[in-house]
């Protein structure tokens, strides 16, 4: 079993930055793929960046590369989300998921994605 809780949420002005954290419990986690997506009210929930089991590979969505960063920690059991130039439309609640299998590959599909947190909101004023 494999526990996600989110933090770092907020509010922020258009241009700002924020660092999203995903603490996670269960002992696969240093050898699962994970994800951070976001959601905004009668919307799907949207991919925004994914890491490897590894660190070795990271995958973005268009709208937000090159102005998020995605990094994990081993030792600590974290995963990061570094988010700067924010924009109005980054707006949503965000989640952070894990693969939950050791060893198989980072996928941007939510659907193959087992563990989930909480979610953590972000708001960007303009």
């Amino acid at each position: 079993q494999v526990q996600l809780v989110e933090s770092g949420g907020g509010l922020v002005q258009a241009g700002g930055s924020l660092r999203l954290s995903c603490a996670a419990s269960g002992r696969t986690f240093s050898n699962c793929a994970m994800a951070w997506f976001r959601q905004t009210p009668g919307k799907e929930r949207e991919f925004v960046a994914g890491i490897s089991w590894s660190g070795g590979d990271t995958k973005y969505a268009d709208a937000v590369k090159d102005r998020f960063t995605i990094s994990r920690d081993i030792i600590k059991s974290t995963v990061y989300l570094q988010m700067n130039s924010l924009k109005p439309e980054d707006t949503a609640v965000y989640y952070c998921a894990s693969r939950g299998v050791p060893f198989v590959p980072l996928t941007t599909t939510q659907s193959t994605y087992v563990y989930w947190g909480q979610g953590t909101q972000v708001t960007v004023s303009s």
